[in-house]
């Protein structure tokens, strides 16, 4: 069993703990670090995590098998770089980190140390997911044109202003940061290299964030793309694809999967719904990722992503 390290105790890496604690056979946290101890004290004894006050000892402790990081967006490529000169392997949450030269420097310190690096992209292990990549790799929706998504969902109408994902620095992409990424990363998984972008993203009522963000993709293969984040309205998340076949959507928050073929009056049109009965995720133990068909988004070899 992998006996894994929780960096960071906020509300997203209690998450990250109890999706595995007692319930997984493969990986168990043992120890823990965060930048405010006295909030997360009572979690770690109730799971019987190790909280220490020294991250530098938590990374040379030898019975720590592995890190897996929910910290600041900011403080990611560091994170990384600390743990790969430490030998441990690294689960990081997205964003990986915010721009493209600390991201080289991470996986230039990964590659150096030969550890593996994980980044919590998942939805591309999803079974609505798969089901769709089949569907493109095998022409069923015909020739591509466009795909259309959206991320969106009310955190930020109750979230402080002082706040650390309110804070411009940790999200310079808007609502974007945290959210939209899934969808760039579904983009570049599906159907590869993005050539250009064109942004626009404001503040509707957050105090200080953008919290309204609105892209536009041109792909290397000829598809357009257009991708909406919002985070001062309902939840909503939906990722369709466009061909001359007809039009595949992941839709809800669930990613169930449904189909819409081309033929016959709109209003009857046959739409294929997908229902999968297993729970909503799945896991994929880090190891060799090219049994999955990933790349690497930035240099084009095997990836390092996996699920928890």
């Amino acid at each position: 069993m992998i006996r894994a390290a929780i960096v960071g105790i906020g509300w997203w890496g209690r998450i990250l703990v109890n999706a595995v604690q007692g319930k997984s056979a493969a990986i168990r946290f043992t120890a823990g670090y965060t930048r405010t101890r006295a909030t997360a004290e009572d979690f770690c004894a109730e799971h019987s995590i190790a909280l220490t006050d020294d991250l530098d000892a938590l990374l040379a402790d030898p019975a720590v098998d592995a890190i897996v990081f929910a910290t600041p967006h900011s403080q990611h490529g560091p994170q990384v770089e600390r743990a790969a000169a430490a030998g441990k392997p690294v689960f990081m949450e997205k964003p990986f980190t915010l721009d493209v030269a600390s991201a080289e420097r991470a996986l230039d310190a990964a590659a150096r140390a030969g550890i593996v690096l994980a980044v919590a992209y998942p939805r591309r292990f999803h079974p609505s997911v798969a089901e769709l990549k089949g569907r493109i790799a095998d022409g069923r929706l015909g020739v591509l044109s466009h795909c259309q998504s959206e991320q969106t969902a009310p955190a930020g109408l109750s979230m402080r202003a002082d706040y650390w994902r309110s804070d411009p620095v940790e999200a310079p992409a808007g609502a974007m940061t945290a959210t939209g990424v899934h969808s760039v990363d579904l983009l570049i998984h599906l159907f590869g290299r993005i050539d250009e972008v064109y942004c626009l993203s404001h503040r509707r009522v957050m105090a200080r964030l953008e919290d309204t963000t609105a892209v536009l993709f041109g792909l290397a293969n000829g598809m357009s793309a257009t991708l909406y984040c919002s985070l001062v309205t309902a939840v909503s998340a939906r990722f369709a694809v466009f061909g001359t076949k007809g039009c595949a959507e992941l839709w809800t928050p669930e990613f169930q999967f449904r189909f819409s073929p081309r033929r016959g009056h709109p209003r009857d049109h046959r739409v294929q719904r997908l229902q999968y009965a297993a729970g909503r995720t799945r896991s994929l133990r880090c190891g060799d990722p090219r049994r999955a068909g990933l790349s690497d988004p930035v240099r084009g070899h095997p990836a390092r992503h996996c699920g928890v």
